[in-house]
């Protein structure tokens, strides 16, 4: 299925899109959904509740600029709520099987926690989970993210930044 987008990069639905997901067993892939007035998401969502699956939540758009919007969905994040509450600190430092990669996880975290980066951090634990469970091949690393330890531990990337000894605030900054 081609997901068509609306201005703002928020997937947008028809009813034959909303059927097909049903039918092909991948309606667990999206949480969030934008559909015409004229589409029947509250079908698509009654027929969720009969099958006992998530149903999906109406979004109605916004009549902002790209700059606001994204400021909005920062506080919300589209992923499954297992995410959101995800302690991040010990879902990274049991990763650590050093005193040197414990004590750059926790700078880097706390760096991190400090910019209100947190929900980033929880959006790519589940980006990355997601492309694994579907089988979607994403790059090795690129630009200055792989200088991050903490992002190379969540499998953002494939580059061990401690090895190559790479600031990590080569990232942040």
């Amino acid at each position: 299925m081609l997901i068509k987008t609306d201005d703002l990069g928020v997937p947008r639905f028809s009813n034959r899109d909303l059927t097909d997901m049903i039918y092909s067993g991948h309606v667990d892939k999206c949480h969030v959904v934008l559909c015409d007035p004229s589409d029947d998401i509250d079908k698509f969502n009654a027929a969720m509740q009969d099958q006992h699956l998530p149903e999906l939540t109406k979004y109605i758009a916004l009549d902002v600029d790209q700059k606001t919007f994204d400021g909005a969905l920062q506080s919300e994040w589209f992923m499954p709520d297992e995410y959101k509450t995800l302690n991040v600190h010990n879902y990274v430092l049991t990763k650590c099987n050093t005193q040197e990669e414990t004590a750059r996880c926790a700078e880097e975290l706390a760096e991190f926690e400090g910019r209100g980066m947190k929900p980033l951090l929880q959006y790519m634990i589940y980006l990355v989970d997601f492309m694994r469970e579907n089988d979607i091949v994403w790059g090795v690393g690129r630009g200055s993210s792989v200088a991050s330890y903490v992002l190379y531990l969540i499998g953002v990337h494939k580059i061990d930044s401690i090895k190559y000894e790479l600031d990590w605030r080569e990232f942040l900054r």
